[in-house]
């Protein structure tokens, strides 16, 4: 059985250690306020006396901390030798390189994590943990890792699970911000959010949503047309939404950047593109 030490016991690494507990697994626990490894510990954890206790040569550490500055503030003056380092604190991909280049220079095997999951999806369907990095570490490992959620290596650089998981993130945060603006727009209207959102807006999201598949084929094809609402249609739309929003005294902030994208691609002459050219005026095409 795989020796397994988790660093850092907020909510998720809570959850991580509870869960390999559950599974059998020898776990060592640390925390900077130890307190918070005493209901590990009932379950059978073994609390370390410091950090070098529970980062030992042979030793599989699951780093979770608030970000990669605690990662090195933490793991600065340790002996990382002969140490599997598998760092599923949030972070950017440039970050993870470094964070990878300085565990390999001091003697550590390094994979980086992207967490889709909260910690009460741990070790249940439906969870799901990135990797980058060392293949040969996630290879190793993949029994722990995936009694942790369903794990899935995407590539060598370490870079790129955090990368994936800011654009699953931000994909998340876009959707936020246009249900918070939609429910804005309802609740000035002295409507109940609850029964607009289970029979209007949710199935309306799911539909939308698959329109993601096509999008994407599109724009890896450099295909800007559409058959559907060109964006000089959609000007339209957005020109009225956010008036009709304003005269509800409603802010228009989260839908504002889109209606931005849209005003600027139809003033460069693109009316007749599709939603999905959008991208080109975050990222100019290769």
């Amino acid at each position: 059985m795989t020796e397994i030490s988790i660093v850092g016991l907020g909510l998720m690494g809570t959850a991580l250690a509870e869960t390999l507990l559950k599974a059998g697994h020898e776990v060592t626990v640390w925390n900077r306020t130890d307190s918070k490894t005493e209901p590990l510990v009932a379950m059978g954890a073994r609390r370390a006396a410091n950090l070098a206790e529970a980062v030992r040569p042979g030793s599989l550490v699951i780093v979770c901390v608030l970000d990669y500055d605690a990662v090195h503030g933490l793991l600065g003056e340790t002996d990382l030798r002969g140490v599997t380092l598998v760092n599923l604190t949030s972070g950017r991909p440039e970050e993870a390189r470094r964070t990878a280049e300085w565990a390999g220079a001091r003697g550590a095997g390094y994979l980086d994590g992207g967490v889709m999951a909260v910690p009460q999806m741990i070790g249940a369907p439906g969870a799901l943990i990135l990797y980058s990095g060392s293949r040969e570490v996630f290879d190793r490992f993949a029994e722990p890792l995936g009694q942790l959620a369903e794990a899935r290596f995407v590539d060598a650089d370490p870079g790129l699970a955090p990368l994936l998981d800011m654009a699953l993130l931000t994909g998340m945060y876009g959707q936020i911000a246009g249900i918070t603006q939609a429910f804005a727009l309802v609740r000035s209207a002295g409507l109940p959010t609850g029964d607009f959102a289970s029979t209007l807006l949710v199935p309306w999201l799911r539909a939308m949503g698959e329109l993601a598949h096509r999008w994407a084929e599109e724009v890896d094809a450099g295909q800007w047309g559409t058959d559907v609402s060109n964006l000089g249609v959609n000007k339209v739309a957005l020109d009225s939404i956010v008036l009709a929003t304003r005269e509800q005294g409603i802010e228009d902030n989260l839908l504002a950047p889109l209606k931005h994208l849209v005003d600027r691609r139809v003033a460069g002459g693109h009316p007749d593109h599709g939603l999905q050219s959008l991208v080109e005026e975050l990222h100019p095409g290769r």
